[in-house]
């Protein structure tokens, strides 16, 4: 048995069908071939795989797709501005805070949800908050330097508009 359903990713509405115990995930990436949410773990171990649901930084593979329907859902493709890359992603590539890139989309999506409920966030803050994301390659320190640049920079950027 499938169900259709409608998805709103990165601002744009998608009809699918699919089966009720199908993953964000798997339809993210299988259906709308949206790939830069990483297939990890699939455990939930991982962070991979994090997206916005509502603003809200969640695991699209122990989230089933029916229960995205008709809700706001950002994935990292949809962060940039056209040519425009969102602060955290500039700051990323500033900091040097990418080494394989396969964990970087859900440290970017763990990181974005943080600055949208919390500007000025501490070391503590940005551990917690990523705390649930795994890197393999790098001691993290670079990854939570480039939060604290993108904090830094959304306030220069907010106090330089009239």
């Amino acid at each position: 048995m499938k169900t259709a359903i409608t998805l709103r990713v990165n601002g744009d509405a998608y009809d699918v069908v699919v089966p009720p115990q199908r993953t964000l995930l798997e339809v993210l990436r299988d259906k709308l071939l949206l790939t830069g949410s990483k297939q990890g773990c699939d455990k939930g171990d991982c962070g991979c795989c994090t997206v916005l649901i509502d603003g809200e930084a969640v695991l699209s593979c122990l989230t089933l797709a029916v229960e995205a329907q008709e809700r706001d859902i950002t994935t990292i493709e949809g962060l940039a501005d056209g040519d425009v890359l969102h602060p955290l992603q500039e700051a990323f590539i500033r900091a040097w805070a990418t080494q394989c890139g396969f964990c970087t989309p859900g440290m970017i999506m763990s990181g974005v949800a943080l600055l949208e409920k919390n500007p000025t966030p501490s070391l503590d803050d940005v551990r917690r908050a990523l705390g649930s994301n795994l890197c393999r390659c790098t001691g993290y320190v670079k990854i939570f330097d480039a939060v604290i640049l993108a904090a830094q920079m959304q306030r220069e950027r907010a106090a330089a508009q009239p």
